[in-house]
């Protein structure tokens, strides 16, 4: 991508009603644009990242089994009254509605309900079993405070899976199968060193669930971390009880800050029973189906690689999920000897299937390079007049600062 055609605008400041580190940086790099208060539309750079870590979350489901699938966002009523999950005083966060006939919907926020519904027309005997399916998901959340950028917002993009198992020990194995490959991702994303299973409440789903939590000082939750045993505890569910369990002492816990990046959970049989789901075992007896849950927020995940990884002057993308791998910036005027051979190089690069985005603007070395850092790519390749005299490009390393000299023959092997 010319950078000339990309549809973005960097900006100096801030809108000045955005608190959050994460959204600040993003609307001034030109990923985002801001709606209102937890509501962003998502431009081209951001839609980049977005798309990638979706493909790596797509990437670990599927090697566990998930198969892919979209529900609507539209929740009927009657569903979630059976669950007793329809009243606000139960779950604060609707968004509802009433169709012109007069019959109220809600837009979803989870899809616990309609997916084990919907698996009523799918199973039926223990020969239909396990059933695992995912969705990436637009939610919306009526929450009270939207002031944590795309962390928090009251509209995001969320991976929900659902496993239906016969029983404990087969939902046992595909959890801790869930765990693994989520642990999976976080590293891949960049967060693995610095993100924990965490011990948690389980809120308006279960009594208990796994948390992962991402140590952040932008973190809205309270952590008590093992580093040893790589687990944690969140200070909401911080009790003699649950230290037991975990076989820890609490002189072993260090407190910190966190963010939830993904959560699991247990339904057992609860949800099946009352939605109506049963299996006929081989004893052709009624068994109510075991239900799973797990999230990742896909736009939450894209915020806190934000706060966790970002500088002071600007973003830094793990190469994973950049919305390109490379940044080529070129010093020269229209036309001259150093803009040559930068068109050149990125004709190279993009025939040998580099990620590259081609800054060939007309601006000044400061200005590009300012730019380059906010936007955050990975590696910066400059070509100013001795590269195109020697053919020797200046490479930076967007994270660590530190820069190398390589031919175009080593750039387009690597």
């Amino acid at each position: 991508m010319r950078q000339s055609a990309l549809f973005t605008k960097t900006r100096r400041e801030a809108p000045r009603d955005e608190e959050a580190k994460n959204a600040q940086l993003l609307i001034r790099a030109g990923f985002v644009h801001k709606e209102m208060a937890g509501v962003y539309a998502y431009l081209p750079l951001g839609l980049a990242v977005i798309e990638k870590i979706k493909q790596i979350v797509r990437e670990e489901m599927q090697s566990i089994g998930g198969q892919e699938i979209i529900m609507t966002s539209l929740q009927r009523k009657e569903l979630w009254e059976m669950t007793d999950r329809w009243d606000d005083k139960k779950v604060d966060v609707w968004f509802k509605s009433t169709f012109k006939n007069g019959s109220e919907v809600g837009f979803g926020w989870s899809h616990e309900e309609p997916i084990t519904d919907m698996m009523k027309h799918f199973i039926s005997s223990y020969r239909d079993l396990p059933a695992y399916v995912y969705q990436f998901q637009t939610k919306l959340r009526n929450e009270l405070r939207a002031k944590s950028g795309i962390m928090r917002g009251r509209e995001f993009v969320m991976k929900d899976m659902y496993s239906y198992t016969a029983d404990e020990t087969a939902h046992k194995a595909f959890y801790d199968s869930a765990i693994a490959a989520y642990l999976r991702v976080f590293e891949r994303v960049g967060l693995g060193d610095r993100t924990f299973l965490t011990f948690a409440s389980g809120g308006a789903f279960t009594q208990f669930s796994h948390e992962f939590q991402t140590l952040s000082d932008a973190g809205e939750d309270t952590v008590y971390l093992h580093r040893a045993k790589k687990l944690a505890i969140n200070k909401e569910v911080l009790t003699d009880e649950v230290l037991a369990q975990l076989g820890v002492a609490r002189g072993e816990l260090e407190e910190a800050k966190a963010i939830e990046v993904g959560n699991i959970f247990d339904f057992g049989g609860v949800k099946s029973k009352q939605l109506g789901l049963f299996y006929k075992n081989e004893a052709g007896e009624e068994v109510p189906v075991h239900l799973g849950s797990y999230g990742i927020g896909i736009t939450r995940l894209m915020g806190t690689v934000v706060e966790a990884l970002s500088d002071e002057k600007g973003l830094v993308w793990p190469e994973n999920i950049a919305p390109f791998a490379l940044h080529l910036v070129s010093l020269g005027k229209d036309g001259d000897e150093v803009s040559r051979a930068a068109d050149t190089l990125y004709d190279d690069l993009v025939k040998a299937g580099k990620d590259v985005l081609y800054d060939d603007r007309d601006l000044r070395a400061g200005e590009k390079f300012a730019e380059s850092d906010l936007i955050g790519i990975p590696k910066r390749i400059v070509v100013g007049k001795d590269a195109a005299a020697n053919g020797i490009f200046e490479v930076v390393d967007r994270a660590t600062g530190a820069v190398s000299r390589e031919s175009r023959e080593k750039l387009l092997a690597k």
